[in-house]
């Protein structure tokens, strides 16, 4: 499949005189969507070039890299494993819908406590899984590399270049790092973080030099993989009048924030914007188990 930019018909917009489209990376691949597919395309073709048979990866219960990296990992040709965040998993993942789709791609896990998991860049740590499971290709959690952003840097394309604006939501930074690298000059990226805390900025100046970019902090929602009662409304209202689907954890909290920002005039009137669909849908699943046992509205499948 190939992603388009989905023109918005919203009354705000009228009102503001804001152009608003969405590229939708989302529909990229089924199972691999947005910015994992471009995250993990280089990746691989340097796994096969090393002679690796074996793909290492990090994440957590719901992880949108692990569900993808276990269907890139199987298509091709590769042996998985992914190393979870909470070993309080381990005796049920069975019933997580996003681990036990993984490992129906064939991805074995290891699942390790928390505060074992922040070790996850030390090399004494990584040293002793390859004494565990042999030699591997590692992907750090989230997919992000230099090579993640070279494949980041393939999000736009001339057609998007009427756009004065580029938003997308952040998680680990290679997305925006790649949209930045690859804007024009009169062009600008806005990050919206779906952490808790401003530490990201250092992480992103690693990645580009280029000073095209903001991060916006105010609409994370308490942080990482926290949502309440406004914003499933928010999700599901924008799904009703729009037909795109969000996820709550990235998409749906960069959505809300933009046009809250439009509707407070954050933007000069005829500024046209490109908001990137980066995927994450498989997890909605998942999220609604959990706003089930808080007695929460559910998100629209």
């Amino acid at each position: 499949m190939q992603s388009y930019n989905q023109f918005l018909n919203l009354s705000l917009l009228k009102e503001k005189q804001i152009t608003l489209a969405v590229k939708r990376e989302d529909l990229l691949h089924p199972y691999i969507s947005g910015n994992k597919y471009r995250k993990l395309k280089y990746n691989l073709k340097e796994a096969i070039i090393q002679g690796h048979d074996t793909l290492l990866t990090f994440g957590g219960a719901y992880s949108n890299h692990i569900s993808a990296a276990s269907v890139a990992a199987k298509n091709n040709g590769l042996r998985a494993i992914g190393v979870i965040r909470g070993e309080e998993l381990e005796q049920k993942w069975h019933k997580n819908p996003t681990l036990k789709f993984a490992a129906e791609n064939n991805m074995q896990f290891k699942f390790i406590s928390r505060e074992l998991y922040r070790n996850k860049t030390d090399k004494e740590f990584l040293k002793g899984l390859r004494k565990e499971f042999g030699e591997f290709y590692l992907v750090p959690e989230g997919g992000t590399n230099p090579l993640a952003i070279k494949g980041c840097e393939e999000i736009l394309n001339e057609n998007d270049e009427e756009f004065d604006v580029v938003t997308v939501c952040v998680g680990t930074g290679g997305t925006i790092s790649g949209l930045s690298n690859s804007l024009k000059n009169e062009q600008k990226v806005l990050g919206f973080s779906a952490l808790k805390g401003d530490f990201l900025s250092a992480e992103i100046e690693k990645m580009t030099q280029r000073p095209n970019w903001d991060l916006i902090h105010e609409y994370h929602f308490g942080g990482y993989g926290k949502v309440n009662e406004k914003l499933i409304t928010f999700i599901n209202t924008f799904k009703r009048e729009t037909e795109i689907p969000l996820d709550p954890v990235y998409t749906g909290k960069m959505m809300y924030g933009l046009l809250d920002m439009i509707k407070n005039d954050n933007f000069a009137p005829r500024t046209k914007i490109l908001a990137v669909h980066t995927g994450g849908l498989q997890g909605v699943i998942g999220m609604n188990s959990v706003l089930q046992k808080k007695n929460l509205p559910l998100l629209d499948i």
